[in-house]
């Protein structure tokens, strides 16, 4: 069964870090584009950042530009997505998705279930 699965989540102080990890079973990730999207409380879900599939073309919401760093493994079939300088409203649930049909970053077709980022004095 093809599957996308977020790890990494957690609960932070303003100011710290996290690594969100995007992990593949039944697939590999090497022809597809990865996006992260996020969801906060009482939220509509947003996009945050994708990477092409040779890891060289990414994109960022202007939210998150600087603080953010999306970069993928292929070897390790893991997307990851870097979190610095973390702010409260950044807290939310992160979801990884894959473009398998398009291969770009202008459409998703497959979802994980989310990992909750808490940021929080």
């Amino acid at each position: 069964q093809l599957q996308l699965v977020e790890s990494g989540g957690g609960l932070v102080q303003p100011g710290g870090s996290l690594r969100l990890s995007c992990g593949a079973s039944g697939f590999a990730l090497d022809y597809y584009a990865i996006g992260w999207f996020r969801q906060p409380p009482g939220k509509e879900r947003e996009g945050v950042s994708c990477i092409s599939s040779s890891g060289v073309n990414t994109n960022y919401a202007n939210s998150v530009k600087g603080r953010f760093t999306v970069s993928r493994d292929n070897a390790k079939n893991t997307v990851y997505l870097q979190m610095n300088s973390l702010k409260p409203e950044d807290t939310a649930v992160y979801y990884c998705a894959a473009s398998i049909v398009g291969g770009t970053c202008d459409e998703y077709d497959l979802w994980g279930q989310g990992t909750q980022v808490t940021v929080s004095s």
